[in-house]
């Protein structure tokens, strides 16, 4: 309950402040929308650890941006999109020594890994500076999300529920997270977004973007009698996208 009141208040303080703003700032009242695509490393915060390794993943799906106004040097707007995304955890399931555990049976590396799908729904406050008609800018995303769980999947080479003999001993005998479905549907995160923007008169504006999301909410229950106190998600994308202009403002000089 608190994580998404947080959600709330941030939302709205990063909406209303820029609607403030803009009473004072040279106005806009450009709409843009286009699509984004991009790579996910995903790894997910254990307590008690897990030692894992980064998950990777693709995300894409629709952009739109609203541009409020332009404040001295500064392009405000408001960008949201609406992405589907695969996350998860790769476990490195390693010996005393750090060496992968070798199953007696197959020769084969234990290896275990988790995906799982979200649609997720970003909306954000967009601060741009540099060319706003024909040229590059630099922004800045501050922003909340929430995700919805879609499904999920395993990548193994062994039974979890009936563990093979192996040549030597993990270190880590915590594996409950194996054989455990996500518990919770809905995720929350903050993000951090730094940015390019490369814009072409009648053809569309071009992004290139690296983000880090941190979760607030956790993928399993966190209580006293649930195994894990915390598992929450931290990820680094790597982003391209693609907008094109719908509305622009008239009648104000542009450089």
């Amino acid at each position: 309950m608190k994580n998404q009141i947080w959600v709330l208040l941030t939302a709205a303080f990063l909406l209303g402040g820029m609607k403030a703003s803009a009473q004072i700032g040279e106005h806009r009242n450009d709409f843009s929308i286009g699509a984004n695509g991009g790579y996910v490393m995903s790894s997910v915060g254990f307590t008690p650890d897990i030692p894992q390794k980064q998950h990777g993943g693709i995300t894409g799906g629709f952009s739109y941006r609203y541009v409020c106004e332009k404040y001295f040097k500064t392009i405000c707007s408001i960008y949201g999109e609406v992405n589907y995304s695969q996350v998860g955890w790769k476990e490195k399931i390693l010996d005393i020594n750090n060496a992968p555990v070798i199953i007696s049976q197959t020769g084969e590396a234990m290896a275990y890994e988790r995906t799982i799908n979200y649609i997720q729904l970003p909306i954000m406050a967009h601060l741009a500076w540099g060319r706003e008609t024909r040229g590059l800018n630099f922004f800045v995303n501050a922003r909340p999300q929430f995700g919805l769980y879609l499904s999920e999947s395993t990548k193994t080479n062994f039974d979890v529920k009936n563990m093979p003999a192996t040549d030597n001993d993990r270190v880590n005998n915590i594996m409950a997270q194996d054989t455990m479905a996500v518990e919770k549907y809905v995720a929350y995160r903050i993000a951090l977004v730094l940015g390019s923007e490369y814009s072409v008169p009648k053809v569309g504006h071009f992004l290139l973007e690296a983000r880090y999301y941190y979760g607030l909410g956790n993928i399993y229950g966190s209580s006293k009698k649930d195994f894990f106190g915390k598992s929450n998600f931290g990820q680094i994308v790597i982003k391209l996208g693609y907008l094109f202009d719908i509305t622009r403002t008239k009648g104000v000089k542009r450089k």
